[in-house]
């Protein structure tokens, strides 16, 4: 019986496992085909599910939510960090936090490159700090649309034209070197 309790349990735990697994499923698939057989537009079931995974040890979570327009989100996992340089010393770092609009049903591409996205995205925004992009009042919209529509042409270039609508810009803030 001594040999046979842990087998007992770890049986127990495996069934449990499999079925909160299936309890909780947080899969979009199943919700969106709920929905579109129902034909009901409900808000819940456009609700944001997106998981923040930034320092939890975990690849990718739940980064690609619904629009009701047709359009799903997908979040970079980690902020891009760009440092600022004057005269060839860095002064500071600037800290971007990017997600782009985008088709539905592209998060697995987009999860394949990218690497090569963040590649591309890190090139335009060092490309924008030595041009001063984030000196004085970076914020303004001034500065943020040619960074925007640069930022939107290596992602169209990157998973087509068609299938990006626009870049956001959801976290953005500068720290200056004591």
């Amino acid at each position: 019986m001594k040999r046979l309790l842990p087998l007992i349990f770890l049986v127990l735990g495996l069934a449990a496992g499999v079925g909160g697994g299936l309890l909780f499923d947080p899969s979009p698939a199943g919700e969106k085909t709920n929905a579109a057989e129902t034909g009901s537009g409900d808000a819940a079931s456009r609700e944001d599910a997106v998981t923040e995974t930034a320092g939890s040890g975990q690849d990718h979570a739940d980064d690609a939510t619904g629009d009701p327009d047709g359009f799903e989100y997908l979040k970079f996992n980690k902020q891009f960090v760009v440092p600022l340089l004057k005269r060839g010393e860095v002064i500071g770092l600037a800290m971007v936090g990017l997600s782009l609009e985008a088709v539905p049903g592209l998060g697995e591409r987009f999860h394949e490159i990218e690497p090569k996205l963040r590649d591309g995205f890190l090139q335009v925004l060092f490309d924008h700090a030595n041009m001063g992009g984030f000196d004085g009042a970076f914020t303004e919209s001034g500065k943020l649309n040619p960074l925007r529509g640069a930022l939107l042409e290596v992602a169209q270039n990157a998973l087509g034209v068609d299938r990006i609508r626009s870049v956001l810009i959801v976290d953005i803030a500068r720290q200056a070197r004591n």
